[in-house]
């Protein structure tokens, strides 16, 4: 049963229907506050936030990427390990439409248009992940094997140092 003051969004409904057990998580969101604010307000590892970020490739094919949120993507590391020319992040307003979420609260789970998914390969190692929910200030608590149960994903390793 949902919590009352837990939104219900396509992301849940997807992991309900699959039977991919999770937790829900609520918290005070920052515009442009990202995974660290995540991180802070959750009490939790900013790695073991993930970030969904909807890129595109040099065609305009949208896709989805699931990194650490204390990592970047390099997206030449990328662009090669999927065989595009190029790959670059959406812009907000593309974003929106391919994935039917908000920039903010974008889920990897239950878009509105079917995506390849690319993930970092050491996110599938860690014991308990918090992605986000579908909703700004919403995450989920999945076990990676969740994760590539519900998305099969393709695991990449694209992951650079974020630049303080």
């Amino acid at each position: 049963m949902t919590h009352p003051s837990f939104p219900s969004t396509a992301a849940t409904r997807l992991l309900r229907e699959l039977k991919i057990p999770f937790t829900e998580h609520q918290y005070r969101y920052e515009e442009h506050g990202g995974s660290k604010v995540c991180a802070r307000e959750m009490e939790v590892p900013e790695h073991a936030v993930v970030k969904t970020l909807v890129m595109e490739d040099e065609g305009g094919k949208p896709l989805v990427v699931l990194m650490h949120g204390d990592l970047e993507v390099s997206t030449k590391a990328l662009a090669r390990q999927i065989g595009a020319k190029s790959v670059r992040i959406c812009k907000p307003d593309v974003a929106n439409r391919h994935s039917g979420y908000l920039v903010g609260g974008t889920s990897p789970f239950g878009t509105r248009k079917a995506m390849p998914v690319y993930v970092e390969r050491t996110i599938l190692d860690l014991e308990r992940i918090f992605i986000n929910g579908g909703s700004r200030g919403f995450l989920v608590a999945i076990d990676p094997a969740g994760l590539e149960a519900a998305l099969k994903p393709t695991p990449v390793e694209v992951g650079l140092k974020s630049p303080e």
